[in-house]
């Protein structure tokens, strides 16, 4: 490979890479906003207590 093959496949992979961490992210925001709060609270409330922090 020449030098400004391996620049050009660098440059794609880190687009790519960009490109899915918005599309996880979003996925992400997409799902939480359809959760009910509830739901939410709850979750954080068993990751504090897995992770031995204190929480009450």
């Amino acid at each position: 490979m020449t030098a400004h093959a391996t620049a050009a496949a660098g440059t794609t992979s880190g687009a790519l890479s960009i490109v899915a961490a918005a599309l996880i992210g979003l996925g992400i925001i997409v799902f939480a906003g359809h959760l009910q709060a509830q739901t939410l609270h709850d979750a954080a409330h068993d990751v504090r207590h897995a992770t031995g922090f204190p929480c009450h």
